[in-house]
């Protein structure tokens, strides 16, 4: 058994059959965990819920879902162009009265009372998205929300300043008034409260109390559903030991239920690609990092260069194959750390779902794409691709590509039998089919309107072959400048 397989194994094996007081036998911790999000038993590069494997594709107008007005109106939508994938950070920087924590008359929180509207909105999102199908992955920790960094004020207003509560003092835990600093700089001891961590000091335990209540809580509602996968954090820098603490206390309380749950971490170096010096620590410790999550390789990385990137990244985690999940990819704002604009969006979501991905979601506005009109065409024309081409059945293989220009298409394959071919903005390229016998199928999907496409050389674009014979070097061209995908399928 593969060591990972083994992992999940461990983590419900409290016996084969249960058998109660009066001596009849009930289900087993395996049999009450079948259902639940798990890597693909066929290819566990992927994902299974309820023992089908299923890619996971979303966009969404916010990473902290929960929160969210009008939610299960924004769900259906979701639903409706084929999105089962949502971000759900913990988000600590709503305003004052979406904190996890109760507000006292007098203003100040009370970390050991709980607000009743915000964990009443986290159990309806639970429910909704199970109800709908849709996997939760749930961010415990974001280090934004701790900060005072470029205007954001999110610390100057948390229950867990010192100022805002009254559980502790600024002397008693050793918090600042204020953290300007960028967050990478790792200079908030909200992240250092970890026993032989970096920076640790033994009065942090009191903030540990207060931290490890709140995940409490939190699993409190979240370990029956079997939807949800778990991320410690938003693209931390802080010593890996930190995440990990999280990852072991959300897996023994699991266990503690019998049941299942798949763990890991994001950390923010990942768009360096060999350079990583975080990044690493995920590659062969599968018993913390049970799928990875290398969303920050969707940043600051463009074209041929964010493929190259990707495709290295996943060669180092498929040593040890689990998945590699995107929760979030930026292409919206031009923001100066990378983004690009709407169009780098789109590309990096195919390049991720071509390029072995087990999930691909756009990022929230104003740094991603969201649930717009670009987004949502290519989640529709990504499910058309789909219902002829699973995507766990096929792997990269451009070395069949011929007479490419950098960046201008991208091939997935199970060669001989089905092929996904993406064009950026158009072009043409030579598939090598020598190997191939019989004939293929040719179906062109619009990537901008998410819809199968009908040409024919009166209608203003260049026809596109409906039909091709293997045995030799194939043309393709795309039908028209813009994003296409062709499901090429052996008859």
């Amino acid at each position: 058994m593969h060591r990972f397989s083994l992992l999940l194994a461990l983590q419900v094996l409290t016996s084969a059959i249960v058998v109660n007081a009066a001596g009849v036998s009930q289900l087993s911790a395996a049999d009450r965990n079948a259902d639940r999000i798990q890597p693909y038993a066929k290819n566990q590069r992927y994902w299974q819920y309820k023992g089908q494997p299923v890619m996971l594709l979303g966009g969404s107008k916010t990473d902290h879902i929960f929160l969210a007005d009008d939610l299960e109106a924004h769900l259906d939508e979701m639903q409706a162009v084929g999105a089962n994938y949502v971000r759900c950070t913990m988000s600590q920087r709503e305003g004052l009265d979406l904190k996890p924590h109760e507000r006292l008359p007098d203003g100040k929180f009370d970390l050991e009372q709980w607000n009743d509207e915000y964990w009443k909105r986290f159990a309806d999102c639970l429910k909704w998205c199970d109800e709908r199908d849709i996997i939760i992955q749930i961010e415990v920790w974001d280090r934004f929300d701790y900060t005072d960094a470029r205007e954001m004020n999110y610390w100057k207003i948390s229950p867990w300043r010192p100022d805002n509560n009254v559980n502790y003092s600024y002397q008693q835990t050793g918090f600042q008034e204020t953290y300007r600093d960028h967050p990478s700089r790792d200079k908030q001891p909200f992240f250092h409260t970890i026993p032989g961590s970096n920076h640790y000091q033994k009065k942090y335990d009191l903030i540990r109390h207060h931290q490890e209540r709140f995940v409490d809580r939190m699993l409190s509602y979240s370990l029956p559903y079997g939807n949800v996968l778990y991320c410690m954090n938003n693209e931390t820098s802080t010593d890996a030991r930190w995440g990990q603490y999280w990852i072991e206390f959300i897996q023994a309380r699991a266990g503690e239920q019998d049941v299942t749950v798949c763990t890991t971490d994001m950390f923010d170096d990942a768009f360096e690609g060999d350079k990583a010096e975080h990044t690493p620590i995920v590659f062969s410790d599968v018993q913390h990092y049970m799928f990875a999550d290398i969303s920050q390789v969707n940043s600051r990385n463009y074209d041929q260069t964010h493929w190259d990137r990707l495709q290295w990244l996943l060669a180092q985690v498929n040593r040890h194959p689990r998945p590699s999940n995107h929760t979030k990819i930026y292409g919206s704002g031009y923001k100066s750390f990378g983004t690009g604009g709407p169009e780098d969006g789109i590309e990096r979501f195919w390049r991720n779902i071509l390029g072995g991905s087990a999930s691909s979601r756009f990022h929230r506005p104003d740094s991603g794409n969201g649930l717009n009109d670009f987004a949502k065409g290519s989640i529709k024309a990504a499910r058309l691709l789909e219902s002829q081409v699973k995507f766990w059945d096929i792997t990269p293989q451009m070395e069949l590509l011929s007479q490419r220009d950098p960046n201008e298409a991208y091939l997935s394959a199970k060669p001989g039998d089905r092929y996904a071919l993406y064009f950026t903005n158009g072009g043409s390229v030579g598939l090598d089919l020598s190997g191939a016998k019989g004939s293929f199928d040719v179906t062109w999907i619009s990537v901008s309107m998410g819809i199968t496409t009908q040409t024919s050389a009166n209608s203003g674009y260049r026809p596109a072959k409906k039909t091709i014979t293997g045995g030799s070097v194939v043309t393709l061209s795309a039908p028209y400048k813009g994003g296409w995908v062709a499901a090429i399928v052996k008859r």
